[in-house]
């Protein structure tokens, strides 16, 4: 588990992280989120001991990364997958990091067959591609099979096999009971990972919650109803806190009562339902309109530069 406690980090007088609190639980992945600029780099060094927090504190199974003897057997962590030296080969690599935590040579060759290695193993890591080097910096992550993963945008230039592959190792690690933390920009991947939501803007906490949450606080919470019998439904909804449109004569919105709510009024007075789907936006849309205010780089819209050109 990881707990971020009051989280702050300053340089000179610009705060980049911001009184943060958040915990990434076992069993579950959390999707760490949040614009460029917005401080995730900067958290995730803290959690792993690269940065000194100026303030606040965060613990890694219970205490500071720097306090754990084999911090490998702990938390397996990609920041930064082009960390490595490049006269080294892969195998070579992942040794050197094994001898220093005594983990055994049999362990090396199972992460490199994790990670789909064993045909460039033997090579330089300085000739690898983007794919490449990512594969082998969740090697490095795993090495120690550790309880925590943490990782930092692990599909940046890997091909659809890949992104396949890292998104039901993650899975997979979860279902262990492993606390699994991504930072990611692909907001589509994300929402087909994630079970967790830490979100921050400007240093700042901006949601924790969970995906379908977050998604169904984005949209209001209304759900769609189609049946032959709408009329009848809606008056059987009818209540002062549900609202209650129409763009259809089959086709009812409503806000205020759950999908299951709905579904068990419609049962107990015999009314088909063709279709009861509650609306939530994307977690992209969600995502865009809570951190809109939080962006430190706005794009023009398109049509302005196009009256500039």
């Amino acid at each position: 588990m990881i707990e971020a406690r009051e989280l702050t980090k300053r340089y000179g007088d610009r705060t980049v992280v911001d009184r943060l609190s958040f915990s990434v639980r076992p069993g579950e992945v959390t999707g760490f989120l949040g614009p460029n600029g917005a401080g995730k780099s900067t958290t995730m060094r803290m959690i792993i001991g690269l940065d000194a927090p100026t303030g606040g504190s965060v613990t890694v199974a219970g205490r500071s990364y720097a306090r754990h003897a084999a911090p490998l057997h702990e938390v397996g962590s990609l920041l930064e997958a082009k960390s490595v030296h490049p006269g080294r080969t892969a195998v070579a690599h992942l040794l050197a990091l094994a001898h220093t935590h005594g983990i055994p040579r049999r362990r090396v060759d199972e992460v490199i067959d994790l990670a789909g290695l064993g045909s460039v193993a033997g090579k330089r890591v300085g000739a690898f591609s983007l794919g490449m080097g990512q594969r082998l910096g969740i090697a490095a992550a795993l090495l120690g099979d550790p309880a925590i993963v943490m990782l930092d945008e692990p599909v940046n230039g890997l091909d659809p096999e890949g992104v396949l592959w890292v998104r039901n190792l993650l899975r997979g690690l979860a279902d262990e009971g492993r606390a699994v933390m991504l930072s990611s920009h692909l907001m589509s991947e994300t929402a087909l990972i994630a079970d967790h939501l830490v979100i921050i803007g400007r240093g700042r906490l901006l949601a924790d919650t969970s995906v379908d949450e977050f998604t169904r606080q984005a949209s209001g919470g209304g759900v769609r109803v189609v049946t032959p019998d709408a009329m009848r439904l809606r008056a059987l909804l009818a209540a002062p806190e549900v609202t209650i449109s129409s763009s259809s004569a089959e086709e009812l919105l409503v806000s205020g009562r759950d999908a299951r709510e709905i579904g068990i009024v419609a049962a107990q007075h015999g009314v088909p339902l063709y279709e009861l789907t509650p609306q939530a936006v994307s977690l992209e849309a969600a995502f865009m309109e809570l951190t809109r205010d939080a962006v430190e780089y706005q794009s023009a819209p398109a049509d302005a530069d196009r009256k500039a050109a």
